[in-house]
């Protein structure tokens, strides 16, 4: 029989202790991983943030009585609030509404297709009833389609008709011409 004080040990798994080098490489890890995804949050949110975002519908401003609408091309200024941020801004833009053979109403946009000049009716000698360009000699029918030096024809406003006034939205491409 054995003795018994004398007590079978069971060697022990040796514990891998961690060494200050491997300490300080996963701190310094960990600590720049959460700085990294400190900064990366806000840049991801800035990114999101406007597919997030509700989208209204068109909003119309009101611009002239449907009376005051001639055949002859008539320019309207009319104020849209835009948001830009936290900043709310006044933006002061120009319409040129007119009556066609049908008595359908539309509205151009007054901006050149060239290179983004501002167009008048009937703004040249040479080029009768048509709107024209000062800056590089573009010019473009009452519908709006171009003659020369510009590519595309004036862009139109969406339009809607409404208790007698004529309400204008955003700018899309002339479908017209």
């Amino acid at each position: 029989m054995s003795n018994p004080h004398e007590i079978e040990h069971k060697p022990h798994k040796a514990r891998k202790e961690m060494s200050r080098r491997q300490f300080l490489a996963y701190t310094l890890g960990g600590t720049t991983a959460f700085m990294a995804a400190g900064a990366a949050l806000p840049m991801i949110r800035f990114a999101v943030d406007p597919l997030l975002q509700k989208k209204g519908g068109e909003t119309f401003v009101k611009v002239v009585e449907v009376a005051k609408i001639t055949n002859e091309p008539q320019e309207f200024n009319f104020e849209l609030t835009r948001f830009d941020g936290w900043y709310e801004d006044k933006a002061t833009m120009t319409a040129w509404v007119r009556k066609d053979e049908n008595n359908n109403i539309y509205a151009l946009s007054p901006i050149c297709k060239h290179l983004g000049c501002t167009v008048d009716w009937n703004g040249s000698a040479s080029h009768k009833d048509q709107y024209f360009c000062q800056c590089h000699g573009a010019h473009y029918t009452k519908d709006g389609k171009q003659q020369a030096v510009a590519l595309a024809p004036l862009d139109d406003y969406n339009i809607k008709i409404e208790n007698g006034f004529v309400y204008l939205g955003q700018v899309v491409p002339n479908k017209r011409v």
